[in-house]
């Protein structure tokens, strides 16, 4: 068989049986997948070539089970811009991360805040020199040098969930600019915080990781075994409820 005759040759998606059109194979580890039950998978997940394809038909279980627990999301708080943001449902403690505004559409991954297990930010700044056009059309350096300053605000999520490990983005939708059009000399540039839409977006970013490195912590306190204690009004030893009372006669038990 010919070079040619193996681009055009027909395969058979492994996962759903669908032949599988020109350029829209996605290869896995032991097996071929269309790009229609590629695109069902997590957008966070990165290790499909590697995948099998019993993997592979696995992960589409879950997503296909996560329709139910999306349409029982109730969000109840929202951090971020129109770029990508977290939703949270403080009440059954759970978020996920997304930038569709249908969720039973995108069906974006239900996460518990148990799954946390760390968040941090990284803020990127570019330095551009800006030039000027001389008499003869070529572009040179202003004298003495100017320059532009922007930043973006990425977004890591550190999880433990058997699909990914980590979930990166970026909160600006568009790169925040903090020099004035034509740029400045060096000596000149400001401080990123004197500028409001820098500080709003690092406000944002640290909103974000107190409040999952807060509920990782609850997480961790309320997975944590509870010691025996005596109580002090029946004399029992008893394990307190979660208000910190005696399972037997409901006293305050000291820690």
């Amino acid at each position: 068989m010919g070079l040619f005759d193996k681009i055009f040759e027909k395969k058979i998606c492994d996962i759903c049986g669908g032949e599988i059109g020109l350029l829209g194979n996605r290869k896995l580890e032991d097996g071929n997948c269309c790009k229609s039950c590629a695109a069902k998978l997590s957008p966070f997940f990165s290790d499909r070539r590697s995948s099998t394809v019993e993997e592979i038909k696995q992960q589409l279980e879950y997503r296909e089970a996560n329709k139910a627990e999306v349409a029982k999301f109730n969000v109840t708080r929202t951090i971020g811009t129109d770029n990508t943001k977290i939703l949270f449902d403080e009440d059954a403690r759970r978020f996920v991360v997304t930038s569709a505004r249908n969720l039973e559409e995108a069906n974006p991954d239900v996460l518990d805040y148990s799954m946390v297990t760390g968040c941090d930010m990284d803020i990127q700044d570019s330095q551009t020199e800006e030039k000027r056009e001389d008499k003869d059309g070529n572009r040179v350096s202003y004298i003495p040098p100017r320059y532009s300053c922007e930043y973006d605000f990425h977004i890591k999520i550190y999880v433990n969930h058997p699909y990914f490990d980590e979930i990166e983005f970026r909160l600006n939708s568009s790169s925040v600019q903090t020099t004035p059009e034509g740029g400045v000399p060096a000596s000149r540039i400001p401080d990123p915080r004197t500028v409001y839409e820098y500080r709003e977006y690092e406000d944002m970013g640290n909103e974000i990781i107190s409040i999952l490195s807060d509920v990782r912590q609850q997480a961790r306190t309320e997975a944590a075994p509870k010691a025996a204690s005596t109580c002090p009004y029946c004399g029992a030893t008893t394990i307190p409820d979660a208000n910190g009372c005696c399972e037997f006669c409901g006293g305050a038990v000291n820690q």
